[in-house]
């Protein structure tokens, strides 16, 4: 038989017909009711799983099949809002070698068919509300390679004696944030194929000993580890990512935890760590996050604590809460990729290095609370990618030059508690993307100019607990280092934001302006030279506290400030103000703001304002209410402290508790 002719067009048809895989699979019959079941078990199935309908494989979200049998082999169902217990049909799901579930909200016990499901590669169960422990069933799965309950932390009860030797495969454990008390299972120190291992935030405790496996990541943060620091010999070649921070590790910092040759994040913060650092000790290029933060720590700063490459370098160190003391070490400016420097709360004197501006790619500077001196380097200007300076509590002095305005995507500036002189630079109205300032407590002088009217971007952020004296400002700032070396800066901030000036030496007329800025919650001028008269209020809808006191202002009370519901402190003691309070338009309710103005008198039940007798007599009665009115002890001396995940910053006045955690995307 003589076969036709087959044109050329005809074989690339039928090249494309045998090439190109079926587009419809077919769930096995089996297995779809097992996932009826599991769907019709949920809350609104309907809603959460809608395309889970007929029988094609591909349209079923979530679910990977074998192209030739139809058996589901994969359910990825990670944030997809579903909740309630998981019915037990999943355990027939006999082919089944990964599972996905995190990021839910399911609540039970963990199932303990799942021990059931033997070709199990991978279970991914955090970040939900199971809870019971995990069932010993699970010692079953032996072919497991990564096991992830994070973020339950309903489980508790002590990790199982048999999580390090159920599964010669196993290479990832994260049980983190799960409450797991009592000590971790020699299993675990000895089992060969673990990488991953991460327990963070935990109750777990006993002496921190060696594991004597490879590691490529370990974390034992936030629990109540004691003992001295082991140098993990075994993973000096492997080792990526180690975080101990916040347990009570003792001791010194040993010379071998520089010799890791893949480190890229160490976060040893929160301990118990002292003594001196050993001036060799140097860490490799490779290593991007440094944070040793929180710690009794002294001595000097090391003048090398890293390698630096062009390409490579440190993008994160925190030495800040120790006892370093001493300058800070000339070398710091050559670390050319650091993107976030915190050294404060620590003992260190002389002055800012002079090529801080180097440092091209940092966005936060943390030098507040040490001894410091001299002034802020001209050079600082080259840092123009600067989020925060924060450089309060020191004895720093000079101007604030002009040229601080190359500084425009500035948010936080916090130079309070120095000696700076001089004027505010008009120049700084360029920085507009500034959210939080503080200059108080310097000695300012010259008038208040325009500049401040153009920060317009401070945060209207509210609050919901009362305003009380000496409330600390809550700030939060965190940056996170991510898998391209890049530093991610952020914070939240849970309290009012404004302008605080008080305590130098300004004068002239407040900036009219300023009385426009309809997002400013705080305002203090108080304790300078300023005159003049004081615009309506009727624009800053936001404000909650006002203080203008010791000043020399002048002229009539504002009008109405009856529709500023919000404003919860108003001072305009000790200034010049004449006339009569009127006290059916607000400022009834602020009956010791008015102290020290021997000129000013309030209105009467019929309307009137009293003689100059009755004067005498209401200015000695606001001088006696002053000494207990929430603004004298200190409204505006608040405390703010900064936590991290990373931290920075400060508002308002005097002393601050800053705490920092260091958070790490692995």
């Amino acid at each position: 038989m003589v076969m036709g002719h087959t044109t050329p067009l005809t074989l690339l048809c039928m090249i494309l017909l045998f090439a190109t895989p079926s587009l419809s699979i077919d769930v096995h019959p089996q297995d779809r009711i097992s996932l009826s079941l599991f769907r019709s078990s949920l809350p609104n199935p309907n809603q959460s799983l809608p395309s889970w309908v007929g029988s094609n494989c591909t349209s079923w979200s979530g679910i990977t099949c074998d192209s030739r049998t139809g058996r589901v082999l994969s359910i990825n169902l990670t944030s997809m809002n579903l909740s309630g217990k998981i019915h037990p049909s999943l355990c027939h799901l006999s082919y089944l070698n990964k599972l996905g579930l995190s990021h839910n909200n399911f609540t039970a016990p963990l199932p303990e068919c799942f021990g059931n499901l033997l070709n199990l590669r991978a279970i991914d169960l955090s970040h939900n509300r199971f809870h019971g422990g995990i069932p010993d069933s699970f010692m079953r799965l032996r072919h497991l390679t990564e096991l992830v309950f994070s973020g339950n932390p309903g489980l508790g009860g002590p990790l199982p004696a048999w999580i390090g030797n159920f599964s010669a495969n196993l290479e990832k454990l994260h049980l983190g944030f799960c409450s797991f008390s009592g000590g971790i299972p020699e299993s675990l120190l000895y089992m060969k194929s673990l990488k991953y291992l991460d327990l963070e935030n935990n109750l777990l405790f006993g002496n921190l000993v060696d594991f004597q496996q490879p590691l490529v990541l370990l974390n034992l943060a936030s629990n109540q580890f004691a003992g001295t620091l082991p140098c993990f010999a075994a993973s000096v070649q492997s080792l990526t990512v180690l975080n101990l921070s916040n347990n009570s590790i003792a001791g010194g910092l040993p010379a071998c935890i520089a010799s890791f040759q893949a480190l890229t994040h160490l976060n040893l913060s929160g301990n118990h760590l002292k003594y001196r650092i050993y001036p060799r000790l140097v860490f490799s290029e490779k290593l991007l996050v440094l944070d040793l933060s929180n710690n009794a720590l002294s001595g000097p700063i090391p003048s090398k604590i890293a390698e630096t490459t062009d390409k490579l370098g440190l993008v994160l160190l925190d030495l800040s809460h120790n006892q370093f003391s001493g300058e800070i070490p000339v070398k710091i400016t050559e670390l050319k990729s650091l993107q976030a420097l915190f050294l404060s709360h620590n003992l260190l004197s002389g002055e800012i290095p002079a090529r801080i501006g180097n440092l091209t790619y940092l966005q936060v500077i943390d030098l507040s609370h040490n001894s410091l001196s001299g002034t802020i380097p001209f050079s600082i200007v080259g840092c123009f990618q600067l989020y925060a300076l924060i450089l309060n509590n020191n004895n720093l002095s000079g101007v604030i030059q002009p040229e601080f305005d190359a500084l425009d995507i500035l948010r936080i500036l916090d130079i309070s508690n120095n000696r700076f002189s001089g004027a505010i630079p008009l120049t700084l109205a360029g920085c507009k993307s500034l959210e939080i300032v503080d200059f108080s407590s310097n000695e300012l002088s010259g008038s208040l100019n325009d500049a401040i009217t153009k920060w317009t971007n401070l945060r209207n952020v509210t609050v919901n607990e009362p305003l009380v004296a000496a409330r600390k400002v809550q700030l939060r700032v965190s940056a996170v280092v991510s898998d391209s070396n890049q530093l991610s800066f952020t914070y939240d901030l849970s309290s009012m934001v404004g302008i605080d000036l008080s305590s130098n030496s300004l004068h002239g007329e407040i900036p009219r302006g300023l009385f426009g800025l309809s997002g400013l919650e705080y305002l203090n001028l108080s304790c300078n030279f300023l005159y003049g008269q004081l615009p309506g209020l009727q624009k800053m809808q936001s404000l909650k506290a006002l203080d203008l006191s010791h000043n020399s202002l002048s002229g009539h009370i504002p009008g109405n400030i009856s529709i500023l519901q919000d404003l919860s402190i108003l001072n305009l003691s000790y200034n010049c103000f004449s006339g009569c309070v009127p006290q059916k338009q607000g400022y009834g309710r602020f009956p010791g703001a008015f102290a020290g103005n021997p000129d000013l008198c309030m209105e009467s039940s019929s309307g009137l304002c009293d003689d100059g007798r009755t004067q005498s007599a209401q200015g000695s009665t606001f001088r006696e209410d002053r000494m207990d009115d929430p603004i004298s002890v200190g409204i505006f001396f608040i405390s703010a402290f900064v936590s991290f995940d990373f931290g920075v910053v400060v508002l308002f006045c005097s002393a601050r508790a800053r705490n920092y955690i260091l958070q790490t995307k692995v």
